[in-house]
């Protein structure tokens, strides 16, 4: 059961988490190019991914129990990872996911076929900032999230 339950871990980390961690930066693309439409889907996609993502820790919880080293919830990498995990999941559904929203809304208002100008430059930097500030110390967090699991101190 411990191969079964770190096999899907480690699938739904990567086909999961993965995912949660680059739209955000396709996203940042988007805002760039003034594609409202397309950071709004890829706001809903992030938003989504994120919340999938506990599925990879109901994997995870599912492995502790077969664990040969005697691992659980409280042994400090498994709660550090924890802990790292909640606030890259936070930074994602609550800074993440709104600033894209916002980034949304704002080039939406902008006419279509208008001229790129200093109003809709500054849209696109705040926004493109916001979006990359937080998905970047998600992103690190997860890094770290992964280091914790393959090294075990």
């Amino acid at each position: 059961m411990e191969t079964l339950f770190a096999t899907l871990h480690v699938v739904a980390a990567v086909f999961i988490v993965g995912p949660m961690a680059i739209l955000p930066m396709t996203a940042m693309r988007a805002i760039r190019a003034g594609q409202g439409q397309q950071v709004d889907v890829l706001a809903r996609s992030t938003f989504v991914f994120s919340l999938l993502s506990l599925v990879v820790v109901v994997f995870g919880f599912g492995i502790l129990p077969f664990s040969k080293y005697g691992t659980t919830v409280t042994t400090p990498w498994v709660l550090a990872s924890l802990i790292i995990y909640v606030i890259a999941l936070a930074l994602s559904i609550f800074g993440v996911v709104p600033a894209l929203r916002s980034a949304a809304e704002q080039l939406a208002a902008i006419p279509a076929g208008a001229l790129p100008g200093p109003d809709t430059a500054a849209v696109t930097r705040r926004a493109y900032g916001r979006v990359a500030m937080f998905s970047g110390i998600a992103s690190l967090l997860l890094v770290v999230i992964v280091v914790l699991m393959a090294w075990k101190p």
